[in-house]
């Protein structure tokens, strides 16, 4: 017996030493094959020298020299020590795998790392557990003791002792029985097993005992599976400890199911066979449903039965493998592209509900997500990326800006006095204002003309004598219009920015005192000043094709310096405002306007204030300025 268990024991390992070797050959034919079509930068030689580095890191270097789409699993943190020279990036791959215990998914022409799982690890050989059967041959009485031993060691062990042949059927494998029977015959002994276990047993015509699960027939008028019609129509009852209140109907490959807390096992065990569907079990499917559906096909009835379960289907060829949904054997990964937006955030608008139980990677090379899981629930989870990758509206909007300045400046008056004037003829003019000026001798001809009237006498003027007339109206009007044109995508903020800059001169005295000696450093700056026009909008686009948009509007101009190298003033004006306009309609923001009165004279103390004569003894000047801004905005939806 110990002969035997060595011997096994190393053909074990001969086998799982033939896998490894068979799992680096598949990988070696896998790489060779995708550098022949998709990644020829496989075959491209690789020249690294890497000290201390993260495996990660080494391999993206590896796949950003030689243009390889690459992936690697978080989860590897080994460092890395060597000098590569003059090989492929094949054989270095290779050669990752050989020695850091890692596999290589190939999904198109991605090449995702991995940790490698080993699927069936080597199990030491230990002593079976003692299977408690007694038999005495004489009376042929048998006797059990069992507590939580399996059904293949229980029937060996009977049929070793008994001489009874005691088999049961695929859906049994790994079953666990228990029961205690002292002194009780063969047949009777196996039934009260059987029903303790939620079994039946049965003896064929050879005398074999045969184990299977309880499957009662409900409807006695249903014969061999076929109606009085003809078809293929089967109904059947499941047995279980906690209710009896189950059916089951099968016809024409359609199933319907009415079930009331029915286990989960016997429900798959039940509607398989009777449709001859092969199935696996990686582990056993353990819990009770309710389940009501009528004329489903095999695969609809097996979502609905999984769904909200830990369990999951796969088929493979023919046969359905039934287990675990992170199972490495149902366990799927695929690449899901998005058509219309970016991958940048999606991750973030995806419900906690979808993540659970499926790793999700970002591609932004291709624009897609890498999950893996199962396939149930990455179809769920395909299938709300679907719905949220549609076509995001661009809003084109057009922006007309209108500054309107109007101003109105009247100066008149008349100055006299006496000082150093030019003594030739009158200057000035006439058109377009009046600026006369009128000297001594000009004066005193003026009024030797009044005086020879012969009623009046002005006398004369003195020679350093002069008069000055001035009549001036200014009007001026500026208009300022721009048509600048932005776009940008539905909830997203556009920004706009016109402005100029102003320099000023700063003037910084330092003193500095050296030794009682005080001097004086002075140092020059030229500083800016911005003045802009700033707008900012943020549209959202409805189901109607209406635009709600937050618009900020901001607008600051310069005023006059009060010295040459003195900084000018600023004005600001802003607004927010939150407006919705229909697709293509056009909108008018106003109300920025400016305006400013300005009335100012100079002349003779009490006649300046007297009407008419203040203009003829004094001077006096009024200004007026009007400055308006009207923003007009036409939003437009473009769909491509």
């Amino acid at each position: 017996m110990k002969a035997r268990i060595v011997i096994l024991t190393f053909l074990l390992g001969l086998c799982f030493f033939a896998r490894s070797q068979d799992r680096f050959a598949i990988l070696e034919q896998k790489l060779i094959e995708l550098g022949k079509t998709s990644s020829p930068g496989l075959n491209e030689k690789v020249d690294l020298s890497i000290n201390g580095a993260s495996i990660q890191e080494f391999i993206r270097a590896v796949g950003v020299s030689n243009n390889l789409n690459v992936n690697v699993d978080p989860t590897i943190d080994a460092k890395i020590v060597n000098n590569f020279s003059k090989v492929t990036a094949q054989e270095v791959f290779l050669f990752l795998c050989k020695n850091y215990n890692l596999d290589i998914n190939f999904i198109g022409p991605i090449l995702s790392f991995v940790k490698y799982v080993t699927p069936i690890a080597p199990v030491k050989l230990a002593s079976a557990k003692k299977i408690n059967v007694s038999y005495e041959s004489t009376a042929e009485l048998l006797s059990f003791d069992l507590q939580n031993d399996t059904l293949s060691a229980t029937a060996r062990e009977i049929t070793k002792q008994t001489g009874k042949n005691i088999i049961f059927s695929p859906d049994l494998i790994g079953k666990v029985v228990s029961g205690f029977v002292q002194n009780s015959s063969i047949n009777s002994a196996l039934e009260k097993l059987a029903f303790a276990n939620d079994m039946k047993v049965s003896v064929t015509p050879d005398n074999f005992y045969i184990f299977e699960k309880k499957i009662a027939v409900q409807d006695p008028a249903v014969k061999n599976g076929i109606n009085a019609n003809g078809a293929n129509n089967t109904n059947f009852g499941l047995t279980n400890p906690s209710t009896n209140n189950s059916n089951i109907s099968v016809k024409d490959g359609l199933i319907s199911v009415n079930a009331q807390n029915i286990a989960i096992s016997d429900l798959v065990n039940a509607v398989s066979r009777e449709l001859n569907m092969e199935y696996f079990l990686f582990n056993e499917l353990k819990g009770n449903t309710t389940l009501k559906i009528n004329d489903a096909g095999y695969e609809d009835f097996l979502k609905l039965l999984f769904n909200g379960t830990d369990f999951t289907f796969k088929k493979e060829g023919e046969i359905y493998l039934f287990g675990d949904r992170n199972l490495e054997g149902l366990r799927q990964s695929k690449l899901i592209t998005l058509k219309n937006r970016t991958i940048e955030k999606v991750l973030d608008f995806i419900p906690a509900e979808l993540k659970k139980g499926v790793d999700i990677k970002t591609f932004s090379d291709l624009n897609g997500l890498i999950v893996s899981g199962s396939q149930p629930r990455i179809n769920e989870l395909e299938a709300f990326i679907r719905q949220i990758d549609l076509v995001v509206p661009l809003v084109h909007i057009e922006v007309i800006i209108a500054d309107i300045r109007k101003s109105n400046t009247i100066s008149t008056g008349i100055s006299a006095g006496i000082g150093a004037k030019p003594a030739g003829a009158t200057t000035g003019t006439l058109v377009p204002q009046v600026s006369l000026s009128l000297n001594a001798t000009s004066i005193n001809n003026l009024i030797s003309g009044i005086n020879g009237l012969g009623i009046i006498n002005l006398g004369s003027v003195t020679p350093n004598f002069y008069l000055t007339l001035q009549a001036l109206e200014e009007q001026g009007a500026l208009k300022i219009r721009s048509t600048p044109q932005i776009a940008t995508l539905n909830g997203h903020e556009a920004k706009l920015k016109i402005g100029s800059t102003v320099y000023y001169l700063e003037v910084q005295n330092n003193l500095i005192n050296n030794v009682g000696n005080t001097t004086v450093s002075q140092s020059q700056q030229y500083k800016s000043l911005d003045a802009d026009l700033s707008i900012t909008i943020n549209p959202q686009v409805s189901g109607d094709e209406q635009i709600t948009m937050s618009i900020g509007v901001t607008q600051s101009s310069f005023t006059e310096r009060i010295s040459t190298t003195a900084p000018p003033g600023k004005l600001n004006r802003d607004f927010q405002s939150l407006i919705r306009v229909k697709n293509g309609e056009m909108i008018m923001l106003g109300g920025l306007e400016e305006n400013s009165t300005s009335n100012s004279g100079r002349g003779l103390p009490l006649i300046s204030r007297i009407p008419i004569l203040k203009w003829i003894f004094g001077t006096r000047t009024r200004s007026k300025n009007d400055n308006k801004l009207t923003i007009f905005i036409k939003p437009t939806i473009i769909y491509s």
